[in-house]
């Protein structure tokens, strides 16, 4: 059975790597996914059952509201012609990971967590709308697929994810990897205090990149079309999160400044994995002080350039 994985150098990609090491890794370096004839070519000579799509373009909050256009044609071009390649060549099974920022900016507060059923129930947060869009609109082509070819195609639907292998810098990094990262530029250089953005009063669930490989594993041979959420229970306050992260990296010690010119984005976007979780009832997410944990000792020695 051939795997072939998008995005195959991401962060969930290279710990999926470890997990399913014979599937086929494809990264931007090999394929532009943007172009259809180029994707098309590659797609029909490794010939996969199965496809994990992975590719995206990403970016932070900043970056998202200063290029939507980008964010928005990137994603179309690169979801439509993966998706349009996986049934050409004739593969049996495609699973497109999506993000949480495709459900409702503004919901009832008894309509949380959010469910896989609720993501028409409103628009995306103006943060990240066109990128929320664009994701979301590959939900559309795999049930459009699905109703149409009769295929049996499937997506994910994970909360914010961070992990050692994300981008700790620039305008790639999310929120707890750009936090993981300065904490420890203040540790080395004895500062007293690090400053985030906002208020620190959203929440959010975060969860480890490395738990996302494991689903995708646990699903891969799932028979019949699937959509699963994919978040851990953990739903915090980033105020909470970045405290957490501070214990985590043993240091208390530092003092929070917040930015309040600085946008929130959106207030509340927990969803629920019940459908998952009843699915596959054995599995286990890593909890947010232990991921933390991890990704901060790994990364600090292996990878971190400080400047």
């Amino acid at each position: 059975m051939t795997i072939l994985v998008t995005g195959g150098s991401s962060m969930v990609g290279k710990h999926l790597q470890k997990i399913l090491p014979k599937a086929i890794y494809l990264s931007s370096k090999e394929c532009n996914l943007q172009n259809f004839e180029d994707t098309l070519k590659l797609f029909k000579q490794i010939k996969p059952q199965i496809v994990v799509h992975l590719a995206a373009k990403v970016g932070g909050i900043i970056d998202n509201i200063k290029n939507p256009v980008n964010f928005f044609e990137e994603n179309i071009l690169i979801n439509t012609n993966t998706l349009k390649a996986t049934y050409e060549c004739g593969a049996s099974k495609f699973i497109g990971v999506l993000s949480t920022c495709i459900y409702p900016d503004k919901l009832k507060k008894n309509e949380y967590p959010v469910t896989e059923e609720m993501l028409h129930n409103g628009p995306p947060t103006p943060t990240n709308f066109a990128y929320g869009y664009a994701k979301r609109c590959l939900s559309v082509q795999i049930d459009a697929y699905n109703k149409q070819k009769k295929t049996e195609y499937s997506s994910l639907i994970p909360c914010n994810l961070y992990s050692e292998h994300d981008h700790f810098e620039g305008d790639k990094a999310h929120f707890l990897s750009s936090l993981i990262n300065k904490i420890h530029k203040a540790k080395i250089n004895n500062e007293k205090h690090i400053q985030l953005f906002g208020s620190g009063k959203p929440l959010r669930q975060f969860m480890y990149a490395g738990d996302l490989a494991n689903a995708i594993a646990k699903t891969i041979n799932k028979n019949n079309a699937y959509s699963y959420n994919i978040c851990t229970s953990e739903n915090k306050s980033i105020k909470q999160i970045a405290k957490i992260a501070l214990k985590a990296c043993d240091a208390e010690h530092l003092k929070i400044k917040w930015d309040r010119e600085k946008p929130d984005g959106q207030f509340r976007k927990d969803a629920s994995s019940d459908k998952f979780l009843n699915d596959f009832p054995d599995f286990e997410f890593t909890s947010l002080f232990e991921g933390i944990q991890k990704t901060y000792n790994i990364k600090y020695n292996e990878c971190l350039e400080i400047k």
